[in-house]
């Protein structure tokens, strides 16, 4: 059994995987550059598949405190607002699959998981410590920061890089990507609730379908929190960051001739931030040696499945799980590698098939809009792109 595991990146994979095997009696020491322990202020959804990872962990319940538990998820046309159900959620969602379906703001779900992490090991977390590389040979793993000499690097069995899109692990292992701009770009924003009208102030999430572009919104924090994510399709900005300062009017302006509504939420945002959206094909091989990948290092995907947090934590618990089935670190990494692999790939591309259904032209006009969607999301077509992936079960799916 690897006596230590060292993990880069303390976001919500990272977290996951590291209380995923601290429960299985492994010592994790988890590294982030960041100074202090923070997300982004944007909202995520976690469905059953995640949730049951999530309860499993012992996280569950304190999360659900900060949270949203929607009733629905609906489909909405981008110019009349004719409305569709995508599905039921609340306790449809657990009577079917077990587990709720929690719409999350990020900085809560990173700090419930770095509670539960410093309460199996208060100092498993170091802050300040930027990755800038690894070397790895047939005893062990060391990890290289940024301002700190090889003697005093720290060293442990496992080395695993959650260090997101950007990730100097994967660098390390495989050389520098390619990433392609998708010809996407996305606004974003969190909205103080009681800025919106009440008819508005529903627990359910909503997609807004239209040609060229989409719109998702759904509850945060109990319904205190409105998120919302716009997506255009431009080719004018190019910068992949989460953190650019956008303004109200150029996002009205991508949004000019949709539903009031839509005017009515852009303008209850305090600042819209917007990112332009890459694509990395997801790796064909995750691991050499002792070193693997998991979440955004190794399968990013356009948020448009609605997983990409999911993927990740799922990443984490099946990782500790191959940990604990063998003694030998490489045929651990093999058999995580082999249980996510298919099932990451197919994600991905399902979120990328979401990007055409949801801006298809034929939403352009009503007639033809409502004969879309009929077809589209009809409860067959809907149960074939999502019943696959609620019902995943992180405790039992061979390893």
């Amino acid at each position: 059994m690897p006596a230590k595991i060292l993990i880069a990146g303390a976001g919500i994979g990272g977290l996951a995987a590291a209380l995923a095997c601290l429960k299985r009696g492994f010592d994790v020491e988890v590294y982030e550059q960041a100074a202090e322990l923070k997300e982004v202020g944007a909202g995520l959804q976690l469905s059953a598949n995640g949730n049951r990872a999530l309860y499993e962990l012992g996280v569950g319940e304190a999360l659900r405190l900060l949270s949203c538990e929607a009733t629905g998820k609906e489909v909405r046309l981008w110019n009349t607002g004719d409305t569709w159900k995508l599905f039921d959620l609340g306790a449809v969602s657990v009577e079917r699959y077990g587990y709720p379906y929690f719409t999350v703001y990020r900085p809560d779900l990173l700090a419930v998981l770095a509670a539960a992490v410093r309460a199996l090991k208060a100092d498993a977390i170091r802050l300040g410590a930027r990755c800038t590389g690894f070397t790895q040979d047939a005893a062990g793993v060391r990890l290289e920061l940024e301002g700190v000499d090889a003697a005093s690097a720290p060293r442990g069995d496992v080395l695993i890089g959650a260090d997101g899109v950007h990730s100097r692990i994967r660098q390390g292992l495989f050389g520098t990507d390619a990433p392609q701009f998708t010809g996407l770009m996305a606004w974003r924003g969190v909205i103080p609730m009681e800025r919106l009208p009440e008819r508005m102030r529903r627990l359910v999430g909503t997609n807004w379908i239209g040609p060229g572009g989409h719109i998702v919104h759904y509850p945060l924090r109990g319904g205190r929190l409105m998120n919302f994510v716009g997506v255009r399709e431009r080719d004018d900005w190019r910068v992949e960051s989460w953190s650019v300062a956008g303004s109200g009017d150029e996002c009205l302006a991508d949004f000019a001739g949709w539903h009031h509504d839509i005017a009515l939420m852009i303008r209850a945002i305090d600042v819209p931030y917007k990112w332009a959206l890459m694509h990395r094909p997801p790796l064909p091989r995750w691991s050499v040696g002792r070193v693997s990948l998991l979440g955004d290092a190794c399968h990013s995907t356009l948020p448009f499945l609605a997983q990409g947090a999911v993927m990740a934590i799922e990443d984490g618990f099946i990782l500790a799980r191959a940990l604990a089935a063998t003694g030998d670190v490489p045929s651990a990494l093999a058999r995580y590698e082999a249980a996510r692999r298919e099932r990451t790939t197919r994600m991905v591309e399902g979120a990328a098939a979401n990007t055409r259904r949801f801006h298809n032209p034929e939403l352009a006009h009503v007639d033809g809009a409502r004969a879309y969607v009929d077809r589209e999301w009809n409860e067959a077509r809907v149960r074939e792109r999502y019943e696959w992936l609620f019902t995943y079960d992180v405790t039992s799916v061979p390893v």
